[in-house]
């Protein structure tokens, strides 16, 4: 394994190795990410502890500002994290290319940032100068510093997770962007068309929901009821980002779901994903589909 982690800039976030994407075999279960200054191990299953030792002590002896190397074992009931090797760091600040978001680990199953999006978010920034983002789904409001960074008028932020959404200001006050520009909604967007309406009409917006969420998102149910609305809330012209991360469901179901619910969105082009996110199947990994709505 250790032969197939690459890095291309160490002050950067960024995921080391992707085994995820099932191009390693025996490896299938592990990833490894780099939050400066923390190196983190991803366990989906259970591991010898002296493999993780092993794998550990390199990523601490060849990561010369590595300061704490944690394991988060996914594989676990709420998905407890540890420390391996050196300080006890529960909270970051990392870089992305001009942006800045807050990491932090242990507390709940994700840190904040999710690295495959990257491509996504400087798409948004190089086209969001002037206008008007409606960010669905927006978590801890990544894609909206990068609306932001890239010159946006207005992002309207919305997600189910008040806490999400807090530390998404706290990610715009980072990169000391004016809040003013800023906006945070913790609604349902199921029961709240009607209120995205009233906030729009968007030049821009950017989908990208959980692939399922207990009581709240089923996305191959649920997908088609926000592609039906885009009317609605967006402008004529608006180019749109839809996501779409389920390992079960390709990019051919999000075409169609557009082409059944939104026959006057055009699609433009997919997106490609950061070469770390190799994987051995198309259609598995992330998928990210730009529209154009006529």
């Amino acid at each position: 394994m250790i032969e197939f982690i690459r890095w291309h800039d160490l002050s950067q976030a960024q995921r080391l190795f992707h085994g995820r994407g099932h191009a390693y075999k025996g490896y299938e279960h592990i990833c490894v990410d780099w939050f400066p200054p923390v190196a983190l191990i991803t366990l989906y299953k259970e591991e010898e502890g002296t493999f993780v030792e092993s794998l550990a002590n390199w990523l601490n002896e060849n990561i010369e500002t590595c300061q704490s190397v944690q394991v988060q074992y996914r594989c676990r009931e709420k998905a407890p994290q540890e420390v391996i090797i050196g300080e006890s760091i529960d909270e970051t600040v990392v870089d992305e290319n001009t942006r800045k978001y807050q990491i932090r680990f242990g507390r709940s199953q994700n840190h904040g940032l999710f690295l495959d999006m990257i491509n996504g978010r400087d798409w948004l920034q190089a086209r969001a100068k002037d206008k008007k983002v409606l960010n669905l789904f927006s978590y801890t409001c990544a894609f909206s510093v990068a609306a932001i960074a890239g010159g946006a008028n207005e992002v309207v932020n919305v997600d189910l997770s008040k806490a999400s959404l807090s530390v998404g200001r706290e990610n715009h006050k980072l990169n000391q962007h004016d809040l003013t520009k800023v906006k945070f909604q913790g609604i349902d967007i199921f029961k709240s068309f009607g209120r995205l309406k009233k906030l729009g009409p968007f030049d821009i917006s950017v989908c990208d929901p959980p692939s399922f969420q207990k009581g709240s998102v089923n996305i191959q149910r649920d997908y088609g009821k926000i592609i039906r609305r885009i009317p609605d809330f967006m402008k004529p012209g608006a180019d749109l980002l839809l996501c779409l991360n389920s390992p079960d469901l390709d990019e051919e179901f999000l075409k169609a779901q557009v082409a059944e619910y939104c026959p006057a969105c055009h699609f433009v082009e997919q997106l490609k994903n950061p070469d770390v996110f190799i994987e051995s199947h198309q259609g598995k990994g992330l998928k990210v589909l730009h529209y154009r709505f006529d």
